[in-house]
């Protein structure tokens, strides 16, 4: 396997903004519960992208990808933009694989990957939330995250069906 995983910069974000907006598409069209609704196309994601791109510049949001020989394949973010009495904590946001890089570890390494970048900015808490009963949901107790607890009816999937959510959370040690 030849994967790296990258922290982008805006300039390197906005460089990627293609394969960023593929990789969402592929999972929306997956079925990922991810805040968008089918169709939903490329083009589709170059709005939510150029968003986050704007909030990596600004350095409230951390960017990390998973690239295959160049190619983006996956993709999470760390929120570190909090309200003053939540300095310590963070929201990882938009763990993405592509549906043909599925089952090679992405998931874990993009996750380390993200946690330990959190880590390194002074976060000793990050949070999630995700589709109750998706594939999903059960990466996270196996990397040592907690469930918190369910919320029904809090999304919809793609297709408009109602999606329950469930939260979790980490605790990180801080490096440095």
């Amino acid at each position: 396997m030849t994967v790296e995983i990258r922290l982008l910069n805006e300039c390197e974000a906005r460089a990627a903004l293609d394969d960023l907006c593929h990789v969402l598409s592929d999972c929306v069209q997956d079925g990922a519960s991810v805040g968008f609704m089918s169709p939903y196309t490329p083009e589709d994601a170059v709005t939510y992208w150029s968003g986050v791109i704007g909030s990596v510049a600004a350095q409230a949001t951390v960017l990390l990808v998973a690239e295959d020989e160049g190619k983006i394949i996956g993709t999470v973010q760390v929120g570190l933009a909090q309200m003053p009495n939540q300095p310590h904590r963070g929201d990882l946001k938009k763990l993405l694989v592509m549906r043909a890089a599925r089952g090679r570890g992405l998931a874990r390494l993009l996750m380390d990957a993200a946690e330990h970048e959190a880590a390194k900015r002074g976060l000793t808490l990050l949070v999630l939330d995700t589709a109750t009963g998706s594939l999903a949901e059960s990466i996270y107790p196996k990397l040592g995250w907690e469930r918190a607890g369910v919320i029904p009816d809090y999304a919809l999937y793609p297709d408009g069906r109602y999606c329950d959510t469930t939260l979790f959370y980490k605790r990180l040690a801080r490096i440095g």
